[in-house]
């Protein structure tokens, strides 16, 4: 069997060392007298592929049992001639050492039966290819590349080490947390380069006024930014100002309502537009309380004409008291509607407090309805609850909903703060 396998390597050694190969392949095969085969530096002498140098011979002492394979032609050419070979090949010594430089394909014993798929093996494929030849555009196309970054994940948070995007995002205290949970947001700032795309939009922020510890806020908030052109933005912060809006309001506005820069300059004319009309304000007034709550630029109308109406036909107030409530405070534009109609309520007929002084001081519309609750019940209690400045006693309902709870008690119920955290345990 040894004697079969050498002779076919040497006949076909043009063959096996026209190839060239990175790494040779160890490898161990049964011989009858289980020699253990070694490495050795290769000399061609007179045909044949003879080994110089040491020679070192081990008995085994186990018999090692291997598949062994070979090609269609080798295998033809193995058992035709395997008789001649025997001859030939009795001059080499047993203790003779052989090491091949081209990859060693495991054979197949002669007395085994060869099947159609083993015999279809090509003898190209055992030699690894030279980085430097040419392939066809098919095999270009089946190579797969291993890739560090998830094709899929649930989370940013598996790409931020691949991707530069995500990582100095999150330097700048962007929640890419919040980010995930919005569908397609995800794959949109994967896609993004940070050079072109995210920085040149962080220079125009500050270059406009907003300080670098809002830049996460408002991506945060407003990821979209990223993807806006730079001359649409430098247009629309060119119209605030031409609206009388100051440097400091724009930045201002920028940072507090993100969502700003998205929309277009006829856009942000038509609202500013339908807040001077609906309350008919001047442009001065109108410019105030859209610097002040600027989300009121953003968000949906219909909220706004909603409360309007409330004001004026559910809740009874007329128009400049609804012009001078909403100069004053702006935010209830926009408050909840039932939460609007509870405070009302309470004011004007528990507390018995009439229009125009809620309109003289609309702030308490903004305050929380517990903290007005349990005021005005131990106000009441104490006998002091008495809200009309024309009579003695006056409590003002401007001090009454913004002070502290130990002012309150010391100021306005003459009480201490103990006894108005007993007297909330009985409510």
């Amino acid at each position: 069997m040894s004697s079969s396998f050498t002779q076919l390597c040497l006949q076909y050694r043009s063959l096996l060392f026209s190839k060239t190969v990175s790494s040779t392949w160890r490898y161990s095969t049964q011989f009858r007298h289980c020699a253990t085969l070694t490495r050795l530096p290769t000399k061609i002498l007179n045909g044949s592929s003879v080994i110089r140098g040491n020679r070192t011979t081990t008995q085994a002492r186990q018999r090692w049992k291997q598949p062994m394979f070979c090609y269609r032609d080798l295998t033809a050419r193995h058992l035709a001639t395997e008789a001649k070979e025997h001859k030939d090949t009795e001059e080499l010594s047993k203790s003779d050492v052989v090491v091949y430089k081209t990859p060693v394909l495991p054979i197949r014993d002669a007395e085994m039966p060869v099947t159609e798929s083993q015999m279809s093996l090509d003898l190209d494929a055992a030699a690894e290819r030279s980085p430097l030849e040419l392939i066809s555009d098919e095999e270009a196309l089946s190579i797969s590349i291993p890739s560090t970054i998830p094709p899929a994940s649930s989370s940013l948070r598996d790409y931020v080490d691949q991707s530069e995007t995500l990582s100095k995002l999150v330097q700048l205290g962007v929640k890419l947390w919040r980010l995930e949970q919005r569908p397609n947001v995800g794959s949109m700032l994967l896609r993004l380069n940070f050079n072109t795309d995210v920085a040149p939009k962080l220079l125009f922020l500050k270059e406009i006024g907003v300080e670098d510890s809002s830049f996460g806020h408002i991506i945060t908030r407003n990821p979209f930014i990223l993807t806006q052109n730079l001359e649409n933005l430098q247009s629309r912060v060119n119209y605030l100002k031409s609206k009388k809006f100051s440097s400091g309001d724009v930045a201002s506005m920028v940072s507090r309502a993100p969502y700003l820069l998205n929309f277009s300059v006829k856009r942000l004319d038509n609202r500013l537009g339908f807040y001077q009309q609906q309350l008919k304000l001047s442009a001065s007034n109108t410019q105030n309380i859209v610097a002040r709550l600027p989300r009121l630029l953003c968000g949906s109308l219909e909220p706004v004409k909603e409360n309007l109406k409330v004001f004026e036909i559910e809740l009874g107030f007329k128009e400049n008291e609804i012009q001078h409530i909403v100069v004053a405070v702006p935010k209830v534009l926009t408050a909840n509607k039932r939460k609007l109609t509870q405070m009302f309520d309470f004011l004007h007929n528990t507390m018995k407090v009439p229009h125009h002084l809620i309109t003289k001081f609309p702030q308490v519309l903004n305050s929380k309805c517990l903290r007005v609750r349990e005021r005005h019940l131990f106000l009441d209690y104490l006998g002091k609850a008495q809200y009309d400045p024309a009579l003695p006693n006056y409590i003002s309902l401007d001090r009454f909903v913004s002070l502290p709870d130990e002012t309150f008690c010391t100021e306005l119920a003459l009480a201490t703060l103990e006894d108005f955290y007993l007297f909330q345990k009985t409510l």
